[in-house]
């Protein structure tokens, strides 16, 4: 019997059908990776290369924002931005031919090393490069014409300019440690440019162009430009006259007396706390502000040699310690001990709290015992008997020992909190330090014997002036406070910053007391101004953390006028080197600063002289004949023994010529001394003073260094100037007496 076969599938078929199978499995795993991809593309990274192809199709240029301006009270300029531009190349559009005519050119106009631009031209996978920033218009000016004509005419391609902002401060060094100063992106990094960065910065605008393919503008129709908002701008309370008045007395006695810490003048209105000026000397140019300008200090950095076996580059920390210190504010970011200036603060505390009068009397033998240690006064040989206010006005530590221990640790330390000492001022300047104090807890016998007389407690002088301003007002505690204004780019007020008083202190018969004794002829000393109610306290100082035991800080302070006080001027010299008559004492060296700001910054404000019986006896003075004399007192001679006013030119320690050297001046007229040789007498053109009143032709005169002789009818308000014995538009020396004769028009005659 035969076997049936079973029948096979076609081999074929079964070989097709996997085929198939196989096709079918990778075009779903190929269009499945597609759509996947797509899927990432489109929706999962849409964002992100939308980004990246807008940033390939644009570009997109900053247009920096104006800063600012800061004015003075007066709306004088302080600081302000001007438009500056950016040069730079793009290497990648830049045949190889063209780039050393391009380095050339372009280092001849800029002042940059060709070799520099060089390198730059020879990186072709960027289209920007550098050049040189901050460029002012003249020379882009020039730029701009290398590339478009260079090269026979044809120009360059590749050479751009792109608009900047640079920050200009007018007057140099003038502020510099309250101004500030900005960095290349012209942001604040220092004082009130630091402080308020937010207000003066503005907001940057943006140029949006289409760029093609090749990198190159596709026209205006595809450009978008938002424009830059320009910053606020400050108003200061800073007044630039009385501000040069400070800086110019205080550089003098900083030089002549070689304080090796530099020194500090602060001038407040005692009533807001406005700050007239502010000054650390030495200082520094904002508009170069790493330059290190004293020259001992740039020497002594240039001479730091780096170790080779350490990463550290000494030399580089050198440079910026000593840049740091040129830009301290003293006046806010340093603490002292103050000396014998805080006893104003300490007897102020004592009358108004009670526990001492100004019938307590005191026997000082010269030092006194107290738990054990032996304190000295001033004067070793002791003041004998005296009172409250010869206590005050000898300065008397064994004296103010004695009224602080009467007062106890509890009253002296809460009247130290609320004349504002244990807490910073809140002046709107950046590293105002914190005051190192004894609390109550602490103040056992020696510690408060030591605080009643300013020594141990740590304080800065702006919280010294602003104690001083509370004591001169009434008792009340101001802020103090450098800006006033806040104004938009178009000068519309936009916030009026005038701080309110924060407390009463002590009371106005305790302030009006302390203000008499402070007038004392041996409190105010060399500080004393002819026609003016000043009073002062001095203040010397031992260092107590120096390394140096004989290191001091020689300060004064002075109010004026006491019978209606407008402003407080603190002065410190910072470890003198030199002398007066022997002494490094604050009432030889600081008082004489104060009061020849005093003589000039009074008469600017308005404030009248009234003059003493003894004073008015003679109108007329003799001028003082001081060539040969210390700087210091030349001006004391001058101005407290004569009612003059001085002027010094150069920066010499010794007078060595005078103009007027002789014949008679009206008081309270400038005799100029000069103290460096070479130095010429300054002329001035005088003008018509005919038709003015006389506080018009007084102030007038004054600002060009010129004496006036007042002849005719000054006791109305109506007079004006009719004569003057010195024609209109003459030249004349600095110093010069100029006689007008007043009559008023209205007068009737008989």
């Amino acid at each position: 019997m035969s076997r049936q076969q079973t029948p096979q599938p076609n081999m074929s078929n079964i070989i097709r059908r996997r085929m198939l199978v196989l096709v079918v499995l990778l075009i779903v795993v190929g269009f499945g990776s597609v759509i996947a991809n797509l899927i990432k593309l489109q929706i999962v990274e849409y964002e992100d290369y939308k980004v990246r192809a807008a940033n390939q199709q644009l570009k997109d240029v900053v247009i920096p924002a104006n800063r600012g301006i800061i004015y003075d009270a007066n709306m004088k300029v302080l600081a302000q931005s001007a438009t500056v531009w950016t040069v730079a190349v793009d290497p990648s559009s830049i045949d190889e031919e063209d780039r050393e005519p391009i380095a050339a050119g372009l280092s001849e106009i800029l002042e940059v090393d060709k070799q520099t631009i060089l390198d730059k031209l020879e990186k072709t996978n960027t289209a920007y490069q550098s050049i040189k920033l901050k460029v002012e218009k003249p020379v882009a000016d020039a730029v701009r014409q290398f590339a478009i004509e260079g090269n026979d005419g044809k120009g360059f391609d590749g050479i751009s300019l792109t608009q900047d902002s640079k920050r200009y401060y007018p007057y140099g060094n003038f502020l510099a440690t309250v101004l500030g100063f900005t960095g290349t992106d012209n942001t604040g990094l220092y004082g009130l440019e630091a402080y308020y960065d937010d207000v003066l910065g503005g907001t940057p605008g943006r140029q949006v162009s289409a760029q093609t393919a090749a990198g190159g503008d596709m026209g205006y129709d595809y450009d978008s430009f938002y424009a830059p908002q320009d910053g606020n701008s400050l108003v200061l309370t800073i007044d630039e006259v009385i501000q040069h008045y400070a800086e110019k007395e205080l550089d003098r006695a900083v030089q002549d007396y070689d304080a090796i810490e530099r020194g500090v003048v602060i001038v407040m209105d005692v009533d807001t706390g406005g700050i007239l000026a502010m000054a650390t000397k030495g200082d520094f140019d904002p508009n170069d502000p790493f330059t290190i300008y004293d020259e001992e200090t740039r020497a002594a950095v240039e001479a730091v040699v780096d170790d080779p076996n350490t990463e550290e580059n000494e030399q580089a920390q050198a440079k910026l310690a000593a840049q740091y210190a040129q830009w301290r504010n003293k006046a806010v970011s340093d603490l002292y001990e103050p000396g014998s200036v805080f006893k104003l603060v300490t007897a102020s505390a004592a009358l108004d709290s009670g526990s001492s009068t100004l019938n307590d009397s005191f026997v000082c033998t010269g030092s006194l015992n107290v738990s054990g240690t032996i304190i000295h006064c001033a004067d070793r040989s002791g003041h004998g008997a005296e009172s409250f206010a010869k206590a005050l006005s000898n300065s008397c530590n064994p004296a103010f020992i004695q009224i602080g221990a009467k007062m106890g640790a509890g009253t002296f330390f809460s009247y130290f909190n609320a004349f504002g000492l244990t807490t910073t001022t809140g002046i709107d300047l950046p590293g105002e330090a914190q005051s190192q104090y004894y609390d109550v807890d602490g103040l056992g016998p020696v510690e408060l014997a030591s605080c009643s007389f300013g020594q141990s407690n740590k304080i800065t002088p702006i919280q010294m002036i602003t104690a001083v301003a509370t004591i001169a007002n009434g008792g009340n505690l101001v802020q103090p406070h450098l800006v006033s204004k806040i104004l938009d780019a178009d000068g519309n007020l936009v916030e009026d910053l005038e701080p309110e008083t924060k407390r009463q202190v002590i009371s106005e018969e305790t302030s009006r007391t302390v203000l008499d004794i402070m007038q004392d002829t041996k409190t105010v000393g060399r500080a004393y101004v002819q026609g003016y109610r000043v009073g002062g306290k001095s203040g010397t100082s031992e260092k107590l953390d120096s390394n140096n035991p004989d290191a001091r800080i020689a300060s004064f302070v002075g109010v004026a006028p006491c019978d209606d006080p407008e402003i407080a001027v603190l002065v410190i010299i910072d470890e003198p080197q030199n002398s007066v008559d022997g002494e490094f004492f604050g009432g030889y060296l600081a008082a004489p600063v104060v009061g020849q700001i005093m003589s000039q910054a009074l008469p600017y404000l308005g404030v009248e002289k009234i003059y003493t019986a003894e004073e008015a006896a003679e109108q007329e003075v003799a001028v003082r004949y001081v060539v040969g004399q210390e700087v210091a007192n030349a001006q004391v001679n001058l101005t407290r023994t004569d009612g003059m006013m001085v002027d010094v030119r150069g920066n010499g320690s010794t007078v060595l010529r005078q103009f007027p050297s002789s014949g008679t001046l009206p008081k309270g007229s400038t005799v100029v001394l000069y103290t460096e040789e070479g130095l010429e007498e300054e002329t001035v053109v005088v003008p018509d003073l005919t038709g003015r009143s006389v506080s018009s032709v007084e102030q007038t005169l004054a600002a060009l260094g010129l004496n006036l002789r007042k002849d005719g009818n000054i006791s109305s308000d109506s007079v004006v100037a009719t004569t003057q014995d010195v024609t209109s538009g003459s030249s004349v020396t600095v110093g010069t007496v100029v006689t007008v004769t007043f009559h008023d028009p209205n007068a009737t005659v008989e």
